[in-house]
């Protein structure tokens, strides 16, 4: 067809070609007690002279099968004057996204002063000490610095197991801040206060995985004598208030149950409401605490056992309950099930929304249900690229269990390494050893940690990038009506008027949400403290600089205001 001929549509059977090649309905051929049907223009023509058609500015399609085009059927915008406009919006978003800052993006310099040793290597070759291989791990840095596939099909594996995806993290997105405009601090090195603290905090963890969360402000067995503990180093950065432990570090986290209601109440799904009663694990067995199996674990060979779940399905009432939840979820399905049930309840949205004041239009694609929905499942994949460069390319943090690993070697002497002394001299080891035999670090997943580096978190990166996206949408105020708290088995709900039963906002059961997933990996032993509360941060850039590219493309206007983790509000 060449440049400015009409499409040519096959008229549709009771229908006559016009001269224009646009099919006209005929009078006589349509059903009895139906009006013909009318094309646009016919029904444009029909129009008074005195009417006047609005310009809505945006293109629209007429009958089914014609061909998107620049004719003059569309109404405003022509498809295209509407391209030519698209172009612009891109070029211009491009120009902004590329006046942001270009960060430093620094290591903790282990890598260097104690190389093979203060790093991640899981699932490559080892020597019997746990250490890698080095011509395995100079491999691996040659593909990251070429980001050569042939370079990555190129690293030696220790057993079967995969390294989970280093690719992603050179890849770019279109829409959001580019995975290299994202940084964060440095990771705790093996010879600070920091990560003793946090190594301590995880062997305490994994002491307390069964004690009811309802339990921790009354228990003298595990969760006082944890808080102590915890107290006495010089660098620990999580609450040492036995009611409090192990929670997260935002104001809701600390108000009412530990679990966020939008881990406890029913899911409403279309015609389907989904339980959060759950498959979990059986109580008190934990995996890769005797050596051998460590070392095959941590060169990547697969594990021997299989998890053991509990037949009764629970409420998430204890740590292994929550390692059971985040070992197997859709990274963003406690996100998806947040803004179902906020649906559900009827919640206000934002008072930014700009339909909250049309009178004649209502949102759906926009501004709706559909919107925020694809919204915060779309800012996930763009969360992982941005840890995941700053997992392989920057940092690789090795993971609690290799340096569990590490501490083992050298409490039995088989090895010395730079480990701050705050953690060899604690309480917590003698402990750990008298129950397993070993100073390593029981880990709640058969398998251990996944084969990719420990910081920052890929769960909680895009926990802090959905949360961002949905305090944004609702009205973070908002007061959750009948909040629950599971009873002390985990097998049903009962309703909670403890402290701030009727403080339970919107903002802070997401923050709150949030915690609980990335805090759940703490507890299955497979993530630190920092690489937490540094992640959620690295998320919730992503999805303000996501909301602000996309906010150039609604012609309804509109704002979003949230706030952020660090107590800040910003609008959009």
């Amino acid at each position: 067809m060449s440049e400015g001929t009409r499409p040519v549509v096959t008229p549709a059977p009771g229908s006559v070609r016009s001269s224009d090649n646009h099919v006209a309905d005929v009078a006589s051929h349509t059903e009895p007690g139906r009006l013909p049907d009318m094309s646009r223009r016919t029904f444009l023509g029909s129009l008074s002279a005195g009417a006047a058609v609005a310009t809505v500015g945006v293109g629209i399609l007429g009958h089914a099968g014609e061909a998107l085009a620049a004719t003059d059927d569309t109404v405003g915008m022509t498809p295209t004057k509407r391209r030519g406009e698209a172009k612009k919006l891109r070029i211009k978003t491009a120009r902004g996204s590329a006046k942001r800052p270009v960060p430093l993006q620094l290591n903790n310099g282990e890598e260097q002063d104690y190389p093979y040793v203060g790093n991640f290597s899981k699932g490559l070759p080892h020597n019997a000490l746990g250490e890698v291989e080095p011509a395995a791990y100079a491999a691996l840095l040659k593909a990251l610095t070429t980001r050569s596939l042939t370079d990555f099909e190129a690293i030696p594996l220790g057993g079967t197991r995969k390294l989970r995806n280093p690719q992603a993290g050179a890849d770019f997105d279109l829409q959001g801040p580019d995975a290299g405009c994202l940084t964060f601090a440095p990771a705790p090195r093996i010879d600070s206060a920091q990560n003793a603290s946090e190594m301590a905090e995880l062997y305490w963890m994994a002491l307390c995985r069964d004690v009811p969360f309802t339990n921790y402000a009354t228990d003298l067995n595990l969760i006082e004598p944890a808080a102590a503990s915890l107290a006495q180093f010089s660098d620990y950065r999580g609450p040492t208030n036995p009611a409090a432990l192990f929670r997260g570090d935002t104001d809701g986290d600390l108000k009412g149950p530990y679990v966020s209601q939008f881990m406890l109440r029913d899911v409403p799904y279309g015609t389907l409401t989904i339980s959060h009663r759950q498959k979990t694990f059986l109580p008190n067995i934990n995996y890769v605490t005797d050596y051998d199996t460590w070392l095959a674990i941590k060169s990547g060979k697969k594990p021997t056992a299989s998890a053991a779940y509990d037949p009764t399905p629970r409420y998430i009432h204890n740590g292994r309950d929550l390692a059971a939840y985040v070992g197997i979820d859709a990274l963003y399905e406690a996100y998806l099930n947040a803004a179902l049930i906020l649906m559900g309840l009827g919640a206000p949205l934002d008072a930014g929304n700009p339909y909250e004041s049309f009178t004649k239009t209502d949102a759906f694609g926009t501004f709706g249900g559909p919107h925020i929905l694809s919204l915060v499942t779309e800012v996930a994949t763009r969360a992982l690229k941005a840890v995941w460069f700053q997992k392989w390319y920057v940092h690789r943090r090795l993971r609690p269990e290799e340096f569990g690993g590490r501490i083992h070697n050298h409490m039995t002497g088989a090895a010395s390494y730079p480990i701050n002394s705050e953690i060899l001299q604690s309480d917590v080891l003698d402990r750990i050893y008298s129950t397993y035999g070993t100073y390593l670090l029981p880990q709640a997943f058969p398998e251990g940690s996944p084969l990719h580096p420990a910081y920052g978190s890929g769960h909680a990166t895009v926990g802090g990038a959905c949360v961002t996206i949905l305090k944004a949408w609702f009205d973070e105020s908002w007061v959750l009506p009948d909040p629950v708290v599971p009873n002390a088995a985990g097998t049903a709900l009962e309703p909670y008027f403890g402290p701030n039963f009727n403080q339970l906002t919107v903002g802070g059961e997401l923050d709150k949400v949030a915690a609980n997933i990335a805090v759940g990996r703490n507890f299955a032993g497979i993530h630190w403290h920092s690489d937490y509360t540094e992640s959620y941060k690295l998320g919730e850039q992503v999805a303000i600089g996501l909301l602000q590219e996309q906010k150039g493309c609604y012609i309804e206007g509109g704002s979003f205001t949230l706030t952020k983790f660090d107590g800040t509000t910003i609008t959009i």
